[in-house]
């Protein structure tokens, strides 16, 4: 099982050959099972130019995908709903990524730090 989980913003870097990121998630990876919210694999295929078909499948392949099911949907509901009653205001796509690593007890890395650090009980490896 893995302890990581990666954001989309990392993975967008590795596919776009930013070495030190890609560096990075090559190091972690020989050290750790990563994985992605199968969200964060919808945006990157979403994102994804005609000719990087075949790499993008490639690399996805490489993490486990943790579905987004029920339990996680109640609780990116939850997330929203509190970061909103703190006048934190929140997107969907990253309540739901948090919901994820919050429901598998897992560390997000994240180049987005300011997005997820509302969220009680996240525990994340920001990069800059």
């Amino acid at each position: 099982m893995a302890r990581l989980l990666l954001d989309t913003g990392p993975l967008i870097r590795v596919l776009r050959g930013h070495q030190p990121t890609v560096r990075l998630v090559r190091g972690l990876g020989a050290s750790e099972r990563l994985a992605i919210s199968t969200l964060t694999r919808m945006e990157i295929r979403a994102g994804m130019h005609p000719n990087e078909e075949y790499v993008t499948q490639r690399l996805l392949s490489r993490f486990e995908n943790l579905p987004f099911d029920s339990a996680i949907s109640d609780r990116t509901g939850d997330v929203i709903r509190k970061c909103r009653l703190e006048g934190v205001s929140i997107s969907i796509p990253d309540a739901m990524i948090a919901s994820t690593a919050l429901s598998y007890n897992l560390t997000l890395i994240t180049f987005n730090r300011t997005h997820f650090k509302s969220i009680g009980g996240l525990s994340l490896y920001p990069l800059d």
